[in-house]
Formats: structure tokens, C-alpha cells, sequence
């Protein structure tokens, strides 16, 4: 792979952020541009009030969290909370591995996947009635519903592949919609439930849900379904003893929100007909590319820089993410995971208190020229953009009457990016050459290795995830007392919401109100007296 170009960043030279100097703003451009030819991208800073100062004061951080990245690829336990390897890199680079036969087991389970996505593909694997496999119904929460939906969305061409649909929640009203969509085709759909540990609440339920609706046509669940976990967990071993499909091997030392380059995006890849070994090759040439040691030289490490400088390394910029191609429109929400749950952190490494993070939020453009980015030009400045350019157009939309639409969406991102500018708003564009599997590979591994590098200048652990697991518990907190509470009810009894708080033993009685409030609004079997604007005064009983 060619090196890329880059210009020096001298800090001598390198001339303040000024809206309406256009000389000292091309000067920024060409020392704040990194280009690699065999990717075709390019990354541009200079629209970032990144001042060569910063940049100098940055260098020893950085040298220290290319040697932390360097010990995280050997093998280095890079949560301690979990004592867990982070080794998502070794995923489109097996040799990488510091144990030759994990590495093995990874390039055994790439080769599986593309075999099981050609035979499904091609009708030799079937339903237990023998009818080929019409559609994909994926069971997966988070990242691993994220990362997928990115994948489908951005990859998949007319007419080729299996459709997708989503259980990403445990909304009801999206899994009624989704099996009626769906409706006698459900014999037919591939169901693909993705767990880690096998016990998530949210997919376990999606699981049972399309259970009940594939049994309910009188089929095989069992040659319908395939599982994505861990080897030895309880989905595992139940996919195992009921004779499923299949098993793909969702790795302990890779988490959701790295995931994407394993089973849980190449998977619904293979699916959709895309190439994954080309994806894998351009995740795996960006890692190259961020893997070099010079600030200058490294997109992931100028990428880190530029959050850095913007938000004071406290996050106090938000990442308004703008794809202008509709097939990345999912992109925004993939990156909010991301960033948000490897960054947004309450303690430091040495457990002081510091409230990190960086909001993302975005959809794509130019749908936003007509949404909030008259906000983002007038209104607080609070935030950068993070534009993402596709220069290749389709060749079956021309122009028609001399309008080509693709010259139009060009024009509207240099328009937004100028008026945004001329206000004093920040902003860094990337732009890729084509948008294809190999691209989006490298696109993905770009943010991957910044979100790295930023935990390191700010020290913090971008790989675990206290609150959400806080998150979880409290959760199960509140299912369990549903259970009391109704187990207390079952007498038939009336009682107020102040007998319950006591047989409970509750310091208050208001989560036993919003408990009581959904089941009555439902035909579960309870009734309710008195007025719901006046909690004291409600008696509840079941009927």
C-alpha cells in the first residue's frame, strides 16, 4: 500500500482558524490534509480551530497512546474491569493474534460464514419443508442490531440478496409490525438471534417472539434459526442440543460495539451478497494506516486531535455526524454507540471523577439543509460536523434537462460547509473516492482506532461500559418487583399504593405506580380506583 500524502504540520506556519481570510484558510487545507491514494479518502482538519500549539502540546500524549494501542493489538488486557482482551483488530487480520490458534479460528469462522451465506443464497440449504430461504429476520440489541442494520443499509444492492428485518427492541408495537410485514413469509425466514452472553434480556425475548410465530405456521424452528454467541453459552448450548441451523462464535474478547467485523456484520453481509473478504481487506488497510507512530501520518490520530482540541478534552462540542448518501444514513446512529458508549464515562483510570464523553447525533444531508442545520449555523455553538463526501455518482441517474442530482448534493455540502464557516462554525469532512464494502470497512476502522487514541489523551477505559450494565440491573430491579407486586395481588384484594409500598417494603411508592399504570392500561387482569392524576388516591386489585 502506497503511504499517504500528508503535508508537514509545522506548527511554525500554521496559520489561525480565520472565517474570512480565503488565503490563510487554503494554507490550513493543505498542512491539515491527510490522503491515502489505495483507500482513496482523504481527511481535512483545516475547518477545525486547531491551533499548531495544540497540536505540539498533543505530540507526547500521542507517542504514549500509540505504545497503549501497540499493547492492546499484542494481547494486553485492555479492560481490567472484565480482565478481557479488546482484539476486534485481530478480526480482519488473524495473523495479528498473539495466540496462532485463536487466529486460526478466526480465518475458520470467516470461511464458514461466506460457505453458509453462498449455500443459503443458492437454495442448498433450505427450510425443513425444503423451500428456499426468502428473508432474514435479526434478533440482536445494540451494536449487534446496529452494526448489521449498517451494514444491509449501505451495502446491499437492488435486487440481490435476501431482505432484512429488524427485532432490535422489545417494543411490542415494532414486533407486531414486523411479523405482520413479514406475515405467511415467516415459513420461509432465516431467523438469526444475536446474544454474547446468551442471557440479554432483549434479544432473548425477540428470540421467543419469533419462536411463537414460526411455530404458530406449523415450521422447524430449529431449521430456521441460527445463533451468534459465545462457545458454552446458554444460547449456544441450547442452539446445540436443538439441532439449529447453525452456531457462529461471537468472540469474549470482542465487544457489540466493535463487532461489526466479526459474525455480527458479516453475517447479514454475506447475506445481502456483499464481499466480505473485501471489507475485511479495508478495515485492515486502515488499521495499517493508523497504526503508523507519526501524528502527521496517522487519519485516526489527527481525527482524536481534532475532538480533542474541539471540546478542550472534556467533550465539550458535540459530533453532529452529516453523510451526504442516503445509503450512510445509518451511519450517524452506528457512530452514537460507538463514541458515546466508549467514551461517555464518569470515572477516569485512576478513578477520579470527570464526566467524560462526546455527544453524537446527526442523519444525513442534504435532508438537513432543511432540518437543524439552521440551528447549527445560527444558533449555539456547542458542536462540530463531521461531513462524509462520496465522490463516485451512480451511472444510471444522469442529468436530465443539464440537473444532475449528484452535482446538487455536492453543491449543498460545499454550501452548508461555507455557511457554517462564514458563522464560526467548526467542521472536518472525509471523503471517500466509492462507497463500497471495502470503503465502508475502512471508514468503520478509522473511527474505531480515533475512539482509542481519544480514551487514551483524556485516560480514560473506552471498553467497558458501567452505565449501561448499571442500566441492566436497575432494570432487572424493576421486573423483579413487578413479580412481588403481582404476587401480592394475586389474593384478589384491594389495597392502595401505600398498603403496597409497606408489604413491599419500598423507601417510596411511585415505581409500584408506573408497574400498576401499564398493566391496567392492558387486559391483564387488574382493576383500578380512584384517579390516575392522583397516585395517593388509587386501590388496585386483581379482577
Amino acid at each position: 500500500m502506497a503511504e499517504p500524502t500528508a503535508a508537514a504540520l509545522s506548527t511554525a506556519d500554521l496559520p489561525a482558524l480565520d472565517a474570512h481570510d480565503p488565503a490563510s484558510q487554503w494554507q490550513r487545507f493543505q498542512q491539515l490534509l491527510w490522503f491515502d491514494d489505495d483507500l482513496g479518502a482523504w481527511l481535512d482538519l483545516s475547518r477545525m480551530a486547531i491551533s499548531g500549539q495544540q497540536l505540539e502540546d498533543l505530540r507526547p500524549r500521542f507517542a504514549e497512546a500509540f505504545q497503549a494501542m501497540a499493547a492492546l493489538e499484542a494481547g494486553a488486557i485492555a479492560n481490567p474491569d472484565e480482565q478481557r482482551q479488546v482484539g476486534h483488530y485481530w478480526l480482519r487480520n488473524p495473523a495479528l493474534a498473539p495466540d496462532p490458534a485463536v487466529g486460526a479460528h478466526v480465518s475458520s469462522e470467516i470461511d464458514r460464514i461466506e460457505t453458509f451465506g453462498r449455500e443459503v443464497l443458492a437454495g442448498s440449504l433450505t427450510t425443513a419443508a425444503g423451500h428456499r430461504f426468502t428473508d432474514v429476520l435479526w434478533v440482536g440489541i445494540g451494536g449487534s442490531g446496529l452494526g448489521p442494520l449498517l451494514m444491509v443499509r449501505a451495502l446491499q444492492e437492488p435486487g440481490k440478496g435476501l431482505p432484512f428485518h429488524f427485532f432490535d427492541n422489545v417494543d411490542p408495537d415494532g414486533i407486531s409490525r414486523t411479523l405482520a410485514a413479514l406475515g405467511d413469509r415467516i415459513r420461509t425466514t432465516l431467523v438469526i438471534v444475536v446474544s454474547k452472553s446468551g442471557g440479554t434480556p432483549e434479544p432473548h425475548l425477540g428470540m421467543l417472539q419469533a419462536r411463537r410465530a414460526v411455530e404458530a405456521h406449523g415450521c422447524s424452528w430449529a431449521r430456521q434459526a441460527v445463533a451468534v454467541t459465545m462457545v458454552g453459552s446458554k444460547l449456544d448450548l441450547t442452539a446445540e442440543a436443538e439441532g439449529w441451523l447453525s452456531r457462529f462464535d461471537m468472540f469474549d474478547w470482542v465487544g457489540g460495539r466493535t463487532s461489526v467485523t466479526s459474525a455480527v456484520g458479516l453475517l447479514p453481509a454475506v447475506l445481502v451478497g456483499a464481499d466480505i473478504r473485501s471489507f475485511l481487506e479495508g478495515a485492515a488497510a486502515m488499521d495499517a494506516c493508523t497504526r503508523r507512530d507519526g501524528l502527521e501520518t496517522n487519519p485516526a490520530a489527527l481525527l482524536a486531535a481534532a475532538w480533542h482540541c474541539a471540546g478542550d478534552g472534556k467533550g465539550k462540542r458535540d459530533m453532529v455526524v452529516l453523510p451526504y448518501r442516503d445509503r450512510l444514513e445509518v451511519f450517524s446512529r452506528y457512530l452514537q454507540q460507538l463514541v458515546m458508549e466508549s467514551l461517555g464515562k464518569a470515572l477516569d483510570r485512576n478513578g477520579q471523577l470527570v464526566h467524560q464523553g462526546i455527544a453524537v447525533y446527526g442523519n444525513k444531508g442534504s435532508t438537513d439543509q432543511h432540518a437543524y442545520v439552521q440551528q447549527l449555523r445560527d444558533g449555539v455553538d456547542n458542536f462540530f460536523v463531521t461531513f462524509i463526501e462520496v465522490l463516485e455518482d451512480p451511472i444510471d441517474v444522469p442529468a436530465v434537462h443539464g440537473e444532475n442530482p449528484a452535482d446538487f448534493l455536492d453543491g449543498f455540502l460545499q454550501g452548508t460547509r461555507t455557511a457554517l464557516m462564514e458563522s464560526g462554525r467548526q467542521s472536518l469532512s472525509i471523503t471517500l473516492r466509492q462507497l463500497n464494502a471495502r470503503t465502508l470497512g475502512a471508514l468503520i476502522a478509522l473511527f474505531e482506532r480515533a475512539v482509542g487514541f481519544y480514551g487514551e489523551l483524556v485516560n480514560l477505559n473506552a471498553y467497558h461500559q458501567p452505565g449501561v450494565e448499571a442500566g441492566k440491573k436497575a432494570a432487572a430491579g424493576i421486573l423483579d418487583l413487578q413479580q412481588r407486586l403481582e404476587g401480592v395481588l394475586a389474593d384478589g384484594q384491594t389495597r392502595s399504593l401505600a398498603d403496597l409500598q409497606k408489604q413491599l417494603e419500598l423507601p417510596s411508592p411511585e415505581p409500584v405506580f408506573w408497574i400498576l399504570r401499564h398493566l391496567c392500561a392492558n387486559p391483564r387482569g387488574y382493576r383500578a380506583e380512584g384517579h390516575w392524576g392522583d397516585p395517593a388516591s388509587l386501590r388496585v386489585a386483581k379482577a
